[in-house]
């Protein structure tokens, strides 16, 4: 078989036909792997409702008797009914804000009266070892009793930063995160108790993204500040 010849005509073509052959591949991954990856997140979210109404701990099936959404402000909220023997339990509302990276999404239970009955993050990008504590610093009331959230109400507590005058204790060198984070919170429970909900809706939220990325995670910067 005659080599072809190193000419920009031939370059182009070979790239051009790595680059389908490229995409295609692409294309029969995306297929193969998008059913497998929305059950996993599926049953992330149901594993989740759980956790956030029952604790990490608890026993007994949960079952969520209502889909409900809101929208405020370019906001989508989904709100998750959660009951246990016919009983209502609390309401878990999820939501996903701009953090350090885009889509932070929070999951959030709230009993009757606004209290936090626990939460998960079930989707972040944030920076290892720093932003991507988010999943267990606000509720580790062992090791950061000033930045647990869990049992707090956002109507009577001040849920921001201490360093924005907030009652929380942000991750160290991650306040970008903390922000965001304690930002979805708040945001769910306004969304939860002063907005009515649309019943009805699908559960399948388009989060808005209302912020610009920052270029810098670590508190020293003055960027993060």
């Amino acid at each position: 078989m005659k080599k072809l010849e190193s000419t920009l005509p031939n370059m182009v073509i070979v790239l051009t036909g790595i680059a389908i052959i490229a995409a295609a591949l692409l294309g029969v991954m995306n297929e193969v792997t998008k059913d497998p990856i929305a059950a996993i997140e599926q049953q992330n979210l149901e594993n989740g409702i759980k956790k956030v109404i029952l604790g990490p701990d608890a026993e007994g099936a949960l079952s969520v008797s209502k889909i409900d959404t809101i929208n405020n402000d370019k906001q989508q909220f989904v709100v998750y009914t959660a009951e246990q023997n016919g009983k209502q339990l609390g309401r878990a509302v999820k939501t996903a804000v701009q953090g350090f990276s885009p889509d932070l999404t929070v999951l959030v239970g709230f009993d009757a009266e606004g209290n936090i009955l626990g939460y998960e993050v079930l989707k972040h990008s944030e920076t290892p070892g720093l932003g991507a504590q988010a999943p267990e610093w606000f509720k580790d009331e062992a090791n950061h009793p000033k930045s647990n959230v869990v049992g707090k109400n956002p109507g009577k507590s001040n849920l921001t930063v201490s360093k924005d005058g907030g009652e929380i204790d942000a991750i160290t060198a991650s306040t970008i995160t903390s922000r965001a984070f304690l930002k979805a919170i708040n945001l769910e429970y306004n969304a939860l108790f002063s907005s009515n909900v649309s019943t009805g809706a699908t559960s399948k939220a388009t989060p808005a993204v209302p912020e610009t990325p920052v270029a810098q995670e670590n508190d020293s910067t003055a960027v993060a500040e």
